[in-house]
């Protein structure tokens, strides 16, 4: 399946948690270009596909991948941390997802700072070369766990814990960010 930005999500504002999901879906095909084209480029200029996999990679992230997680923290975890039967873990979990989305930012930053360089000067030096192959691994391995962590323990205790009225409020700040 092939991912654009701007495609049309699975789900819809009537379902806050599935479009998160679909959103954790373009999250890996947009690390994924990343990480490979830092692999396959090696020590050459990148090719005009490569550059504009990328640019359509780092835009996604400054433009989807931050409203992901306004969405995630302002929307969803907000009311979890309001629920009083969460459970005691819950609280320490969310704190984790947000420093990781912290920790993905920073990331994120190197990354988009390696190939804007990359792209300007036509070649990579090999440190520059060697921080962009483990920031790209250390970003996909934090997302990995990451949307592990939201799919199978945060997700599941949103739909457990959050009543229809609250799901549709979610559903109507996801359309909200979007106008």
């Amino acid at each position: 399946m092939s991912v654009q930005i701007g495609a049309k999500p699975d789900s819809g504002f009537d379902d806050p948690l599935g479009m998160l999901k679909d959103c954790h879906r373009r999250i890996e095909h947009f690390l994924g270009i990343l990480r490979l084209v830092a692999e396959r480029a090696s020590g050459r200029a990148l090719h005009p596909e490569e550059i504009s996999a990328v640019k359509a990679a780092v835009q996604y992230f400054h433009i989807g991948g931050e409203r992901h997680n306004a969405d995630e923290e302002q929307s969803v975890f907000s009311r979890l941390r309001n629920v009083a039967a969460t459970g005691a873990d819950l609280p320490a979990l969310l704190d984790r997802l947000e420093q990781d989305h912290a920790h993905a930012a920073e990331l994120h930053e190197a990354i988009d700072w390696l190939y804007t360089d990359w792209i300007a000067k036509g070649e990579i030096e090999p440190a520059n070369r060697e921080r962009l192959l483990s920031s790209t691994a250390a970003l996909q391995d934090l997302y990995k766990e990451h949307i592990a962590l939201e799919e199978t323990t945060i997700f599941p205790r949103a739909t457990d814990l959050l009543d229809p009225e609250t799901l549709a409020a979610i559903g109507r700040e996801f359309s909200a960010r979007r106008a």
